[in-house]
């Protein structure tokens, strides 16, 4: 019981990575708030979870800040403060060549990704500062420290959450504050399932041989679990982790390689 008594906000938190993180922290005494756009599937997830007290769900879109905001401020009121914070909503959007990207795209892009974070980290370190501990756990992706054609605005929002990472991990240190990112490989989740064919489409490639491309370029030739991003983020929310700050965690197989 790693977590017992922590409280822990997680954005996107009903499906893919968000759920299997909210499932570890669970199984190790943590409550958790979870946050997503389809209400209808939050109450399902919280029925599945059969968490009791200990789960609670708020139906709101990150690329809105009153959203976002009202958020931790319902998960410090039902649970009395946030502990730890998992910035996991996020994705790549349309892809297409930087000459031919919208502002549109852009933008919306940078609010799913880079405000997202921003607005969340900026709201749930209030109670973390005040009470000198807390954790700050970024779902970046290896796109943060590598690129692809085509991914550009993706890239660059990954490219800054992990700048953000960093930046705030030096201004929180002596706070009893620990920023990380974990920066993901290629996981099949229900969003890879559902936006996948779209997304090799915008590589020139089947879902197929997307998959194996993203396999190929990792040491293990797979793609990683859930289940293996999940361990990563218990133990940096954890006391286990209170000596790592500002890192940018791997979960991709050794796809990236630092």
């Amino acid at each position: 019981m790693k977590l017992e008594g922590k409280t822990a906000a997680i954005t996107g938190g009903t499906a893919g990575i968000g759920r299997g993180i909210a499932e570890a922290f669970l199984a190790e005494g943590a409550n958790v708030a979870l946050m997503a756009r389809n209400a209808e599937k939050g109450a399902k997830v919280l029925e599945e979870l059969k968490a009791g007290d200990r789960a609670m769900f708020v139906a709101g879109d990150v690329m809105e800040q009153d959203q976002v905001e009202g958020f931790i401020d319902q998960a410090a009121e039902r649970f009395s403060t946030v502990d730890i914070l998992v910035n996991n909503a996020g994705g790549a959007g349309d892809l297409a060549p930087l000459a031919e990207l919208t502002d549109e795209t852009f933008d919306q892009t940078m609010k799913w990704n880079i405000y997202s974070t921003f607005w969340a980290t900026r709201r749930a370190l209030k109670p973390m500062i005040a009470q000198k501990w807390g954790r700050v756990i970024n779902i970046s992706s290896t796109e943060g420290k590598m690129g692809k054609p085509t991914f550009a605005p993706y890239t660059i929002a990954k490219h800054g959450i992990n700048g953000m990472t960093k930046s705030v991990a030096q201004e929180v240190g002596t706070s009893g504050i620990t920023v990380n990112s974990i920066c993901p490989g290629l996981v099949i989740t229900d969003l890879i399932l559902d936006s996948g064919p779209a997304t090799a489409a915008g590589l020139g490639m089947t879902f197929d041989e997307m998959i194996d491309m993203f396999s190929q370029e990792s040491a293990l030739k797979r793609p990683n679990t859930v289940e293996e991003v999940a361990a990563v983020a218990v133990m940096l929310a954890s006391d286990a982790g209170g000596g790592i700050t500002g890192a940018m965690l791997s979960v991709d197989g050794g796809a990236s390689q630092y």
